[in-house]
């Protein structure tokens, strides 16, 4: 069982660590310096959504689906808007408070809350067509393929789900270190097997018939003397490809890339990350624990480039947007990168915070901030 958590941003795992006999907080936030801006950034809309993320940040990250963009507060609020016009479809309170991102497919958006429920609603109306209660709080969202419904909770175990009922029909639990990050890892569910990442620094691929275990590696090896120190956690999701390679993260360990049927090495790089890399083409794109942003060739693992402008900001996941690599900071401020350079090309100041990946749609850009304001922005070349 999990013991204790530590909040995600790795300044604040540095502060710990220096409070434990190790250095000084390693990545201080870099001010930001002027550009000169190649991209216009418009907001389009924009709307509260209830009480945000609360004070302790829940990673309540919107799901986008059919043109319609389901976003939730901490208190148990959801609501279902247009994605073009930012008018409200419908809203409802679960009246129990919510702590994972959603998941919106095939007509239904799934949610995890911090009593360990499960929640299933309509995509049309809101209704609430199930509820199921799994081992422990959920902070990542629920995954789905045809039939199961595949959930992270906090203290290890994966749990699948009937999709249409909600029945358990298999769990599958992990040793979780007594300290880690405030966080999960989030499964990459396909048909017939589920790829998880956990706590203990192992990556594990599951049938997803019996929830058996058909390997698992380690990707990230505990070092130094502190807890802090040791920290390994895989909080990202495992980033599959069509072709069946898998990209996988992890904090004080290794970017991996792995043929996704035996778990096969294809290549390594040292790298800490506890955030979800990104595929565009055969470009990969990952953000370390020092907020550097990474392109690198995704058949090699040789370093296309490497960004420090934005060094200690807290940047979020990147997300794709018209050409352009997108992230969040914690000032509240979106950054636009040239995928094909790395330089800085676009910058908008959100307002406050921003703790969770913006979500990429064509020439859109939906970012919510940890206040829960929800934006939509146009991304497109300037005129100059």
């Amino acid at each position: 069982m999990k013991t204790s958590s530590l909040f995600v941003p790795a300044v604040l795992v540095a502060l710990l660590a220096g409070c434990a006999g190790s250095v000084e907080p390693e990545y201080a936030p870099r001010e930001l310096t002027a550009i000169q801006p190649q991209v216009d950034i418009d907001r389009d809309w924009n709307q509260s959504i209830g009480e945000g993320l609360g004070v302790a940040r829940y990673p309540i990250t919107p799901a986008l689906d059919s043109g319609v963009l389901f976003a939730a507060d901490q208190s148990g609020l959801v609501r279902a808007i247009d994605a073009e016009s930012g008018e409200r479809q419908w809203q409802v309170e679960l009246g129990t408070p919510i702590s994972s991102g959603l998941r919106a497919v095939a007509g239904r958006v799934y949610l995890g809350t911090r009593n360990g429920e499960v929640v299933a609603l309509d995509q049309s109306s809101g209704e609430e067509l199930w509820r199921s209660r799994v081992s422990s709080e959920v902070l990542a969202p629920p995954q789905a393929n045809s039939r199961l419904l595949v959930v992270q909770s906090v203290d290890g175990a994966i749990t699948a789900l009937d999709r249409t009922t909600g029945e358990e029909q298999w769990v599958y639990n992990s040793n979780e270190p007594a300290l880690t990050l405030r966080g999960t890892g989030t499964p990459q569910v396909i048909d017939q097997v589920t790829f998880a990442g956990f706590a203990n620094g192992r990556l594990v691929t599951l049938d997803n018939r019996s929830g058996q275990a058909l390997w698992d590696m380690r990707v990230a090896v505990p070092q130094g003397r502190s807890e802090v120190e040791r920290l390994v956690d895989l909080d990202g999701q495992p980033l599959l490809t069509r072709d069946g390679r898998l990209y996988v993260t992890s904090y004080n360990g290794r970017l991996l890339a792995l043929e996704a049927t035996s778990g096969e090495t294809l290549w390594e790089r040292e790298s800490s990350s506890y955030l979800s890399p990104m595929l565009v083409g055969d470009t990969l794109f990952t953000v370390n624990e020092a907020s550097h942003m990474l392109a690198l060739d995704a058949l090699s693992g040789r370093v296309i480039w490497e960004s420090d402008a934005l060094e200690g900001r807290w940047l979020t996941s990147p997300t794709f947007v018209n050409g352009r690599i997108a992230v969040g900071d914690y000032e509240g401020y979106i950054h636009l990168f040239d995928a094909q350079s790395g330089e800085l090309v676009g910058r908008r100041d959100v307002g406050d915070g921003i703790s969770l990946e913006p979500i990429g749609n064509g020439q859109r850009l939906y970012v919510i901030t940890d206040d829960g304001e929800l934006n939509a922005f146009g991304v497109s070349d300037t005129d100059n």
